[in-house]
């Protein structure tokens, strides 16, 4: 049993703890221990994502309690490329924070790190309650993040956050306890098992269950009509919690692939491919409803929150055809959306934080003290987001369109996602040129914004420090041109494990449960 696998768990637990009990300290302890913990969790995930390559799945037993009565951690390739694009951002992120954004409250550095702490154990656990645990840590922490620093629009919409992850979380339980009811287990493994041999006359209860889920799920990934609270959440709190957040709804894409290609997939018996007929069509609205947000904002933070549910939309579009190649291909793609939705936040606040008038609203200002350096690392990750060449966006998407063509409904994700990149680049190019050129004169403009917050500003800016996390997610877009085939070859074969969960099981249960398993699949 490699004990690493629980590492990622116990880094950040610890250093928040570390945090908490150090709170009489000095800010520069917090920072140090809260950048220190994201470093060593860099280091950590990188080498359980290069043993996850090429080595098999991996299992962590707590307590050495056999699956599936105890909890266990399950280490595969997805989960273990989750847990590293979570702490490169979480450390990027932070690196942005500490300029002066975690010193507008309280306790930002413990929330921050049981985020992380909440985010990782969603991607590890192989057990469906543990999963809502985990939901929970997160949600929790998430809380305090979104309400930072104070503010009427930050309180409002953390309000509606919470509320309605609350009633998620409710629900949540009811669809799981309906699961344990019927089929005795709530490890994920045992579940796609179990689930193969049900008798027909659980289908009903087994199938409301599962979509019980699914509607969780979508509220976390923030999926047509469930993502309403997303756009104030993440437009109205601090930029590196937003960009945080960026990550955030791809942990509830992870939750739909992982749950219903290994327990409800096409060997699920009397639940059998219990999404096919409706995530595709959700999912392109959310996409065209992302693309409305986008087109209709007139606040920079906003537009990229819309952003962050077009990449939604696009991904489970295409995860939502049900093919290994299609899966691959978006797998591809969700580690691009995610590190230059997050850059672009970075990027807005820099832009607002040198418009004292306007801010991030789409309306003219006095021009930005540094014009062109933030004119360039806008253009750059605009290009990026719409999908232009030569950066990810553009090979992604393509892998992407090519993917689904054998695909039902193909010519309708073709269409969407191509329009829909087109309107986003219209909307990122109008915003681009209000900010930038009609801009008003220096002579005769009040600063009307608050003068510790425009010293604040100055203090900020002063340096290279706060671009260089922006840069740096801008920077990982020709990196994973640059590195397309090795990540392509290792999204391929991510794909076919998920499609095919086998392995899986039998790293989990063991050989017995796996001939179990396949006897009750005919092999699949």
């Amino acid at each position: 049993m490699n004990h690493m696998v629980v590492l990622p768990l116990l880094v950040s637990l610890m250093a928040g703890a570390l945090v908490i009990l150090s709170s009489g300290r000095t800010i520069v302890w917090q920072r140090s221990v809260s950048l220190g913990g994201s470093l060593l969790l860099i280091l950590v995930t990188g080498i359980l994502l290069f043993q996850s390559v090429n080595g098999p799945v991996q299992v962590y037993v707590m307590g050495n309690w056999t699956a599936p009565f105890g909890i266990v951690m399950v280490l595969d390739r997805l989960s273990a490329m989750m847990i590293f694009v979570t702490s490169l951002l979480a450390f990027l992120c932070l690196v942005y924070a500490i300029q002066g954004t975690d010193t507008r409250g309280k306790n930002f550095h413990a929330l921050f790190q049981f985020q992380i702490l909440g985010i990782n154990g969603a991607f590890l656990t192989g057990d469906l309650f543990n999963l809502f645990v985990c939901f929970e840590i997160m949600l929790l922490s998430s809380y305090g993040l979104v309400l930072h620093g104070g503010g009427g629009l930050r309180t409002r919409a953390g309000m509606h956050y919470a509320m309605l992850n609350l009633i998620g979380s409710s629900i949540f339980l009811i669809g799981v306890g309906i699961l344990y009811g019927v089929l005795g287990t709530l490890n994920m493994a045992d579940m796609a098992v179990r689930i193969t041999s049900a008798p027909a006359e659980n289908a009903a209860l087994i199938r409301a269950g599962g979509l019980i889920l699914f509607g969780v799920f979508a509220l976390k990934a923030a999926l047509l009509p469930l993502y309403f609270w997303l756009p104030d959440s993440y437009g109205f709190t601090s930029a590196p919690v937003a960009a945080l957040f960026a990550v955030m709804t791809k942990v509830g894409i992870y939750v739909i692939l992982r749950v219903y290609t290994l327990i409800f997939g096409n060997h699920a018996g009397v639940a059998a491919n219990l999404l096919s007929p409706w995530l595709l069509p959700i999912a392109l609205l959310t996409l065209i409803a992302g693309v409305a947000g986008v087109i209709a904002s007139q606040d920079l933070r906003r537009t990229t929150a819309y952003l962050v549910i077009v990449s939604v939309g696009t991904l489970l579009a295409v995860i939502g055809t049900f093919q290994a190649d299609a899966i691959a291909a978006a797998i591809v793609y969700l580690p691009h959306s995610t590190f230059l939705t997050a850059g672009m936040f970075l990027t807005a606040d820099m832009i607002g934080r040198q418009r004292p008038n306007a801010g991030t609203r789409l309306i003219p200002d006095i021009p930005l003290t540094q014009q062109t350096l933030l004119g360039l690392l806008f253009l750059g990750t605009a290009v990026a987001i719409a999908g232009l060449p030569p950066l990810s966006g553009f090979t992604a998407k393509v892998m992407m369109l090519i993917a689904v063509l054998p695909s039902p409904g193909s010519e309708w994700i073709w269409i969407v996602v191509l329009f829909g990149g087109f309107l986003s680049l219209i909307a990122l190019g109008r915003a681009g040129s209000i900010l930038f050129w009609k801009t008003l004169p220096r002579a005769g403009v009040g600063l009307t914004g608050p003068v510790n917050d425009m010293n604040e500003n100055k203090l900020f800016l002063n340096g290279p420090l706060p671009y260089v996390p922006a840069l740096a997610l801008l920077g990982i877009s020709p990196l994973l041109v640059l590195f397309g085939h090795p990540i392509t070859r290792f999204a391929q074969t991510m794909a076919q494990e998920l499609m095919a969960p086998a392995p899986y099981i039998e790293a989990v249960l063991g050989t017995d449960a796996l001939t179990v398993f396949l006897q009750s699949t005919g092999g699949l």
